[in-house]
């Protein structure tokens, strides 16, 4: 049996990222593998230029994910009038600009105003009030970084942690105590249905919403493929990862045989 990390993803707000059109940013309905990269190089304090640590990271990641509270959907519209010249304030204390990006079109601040054209306008989806269990494993587990890393990381993050958008900040730790964060299962879709549901506040049901590779579980209700992989080089997403999706049935709780 293989040896698998639980995280728990709960938040007022959390983004998953999908097919951005125009300026309208969807959300997934269970997190992408580029963003579980994300999410734990933050946590060791990786940077984004190191592309090669990133690659072979998100190469070695193989979870599920199970929704243990439905979340509902939050349509948010931001404007706002961006120059070069602007600056943001980061987590490490000094302010950041985006003036050098190549990539980055704000307002020269030298060009005259020109009213309402010059408003740059953006819609972005968010989960609201969502719960989510994932189990992971890395393979190989013996390269650096193994499990045991990613779990320390997780406990003193080397950086802020976010759930997908720098303004979704997790309500409680991602990892429960010692006991309950490692589950031993053959495929992450038997880890989680051997995971127990902790949160007392979420609603019970029958069965739960789930999402795993395709070969780490049952052919579930759709199969599919996602373009959720990060060319971490270049920069954009180019890889596909087949999924299946489908209900995993309620986990025992405490008292309750497993």
């Amino acid at each position: 049996m293989k040896r698998h990390l639980i995280l728990r993803l709960e938040a007022p707000l959390m983004a998953f990222g999908g097919v951005l059109v125009d300026n309208y940013g969807v959300t997934r309905d269970f997190p992408a593998i580029s963003m579980l990269t994300g999410l734990i190089a933050n946590a060791l304090g990786w940077h984004r230029r190191d592309s090669e640590q990133l690659q072979a990271l998100q190469d070695r990641l193989v979870f599920a994910s199970r929704l243990d509270k439905e979340p509902g959907i939050l349509h948010d519209t931001q404007n706002a009038q961006i120059y070069q010249k602007d600056q943001g304030w980061t987590t490490w204390g000094t302010p950041e600009g985006r003036e050098n990006s190549p990539s980055y079109k704000g307002i020269d601040d030298e060009t005259p105003q020109r009213g309402k054209y010059l408003l740059q306008r953006r819609y972005r989806d968010y989960h609201a009030d969502a719960s989510i269990s994932i189990a992971l494993r890395l393979e190989p587990d013996a390269a650096h970084p193994n499990l045991e890393d990613i779990a320390q990381a997780f406990d003193h993050p080397a950086r802020p942690l976010f759930l997908g958008r720098k303004s979704c900040l997790p309500s409680r730790p991602l990892l429960d105590p010692e006991a309950d964060r490692w589950v031993f299962a053959d495929t992450v879709y038997e880890a989680l249905c051997k995971t127990t549901s902790l949160a007392p506040h979420m609603p019970k049901q029958e069965a739960y919403r789930a999402q795993w590779p395709q070969g780490e579980g049952p052919q579930g209700d759709r199969a599919q493929t996602l373009s959720d992989r990060r060319n971490w080089r270049s920069g954009v997403h180019a890889g596909r990862r087949p999924i299946n999706e489908g209900r995993i049935e309620a986990p025992a709780t405490a008292g309750e045989s497993q």
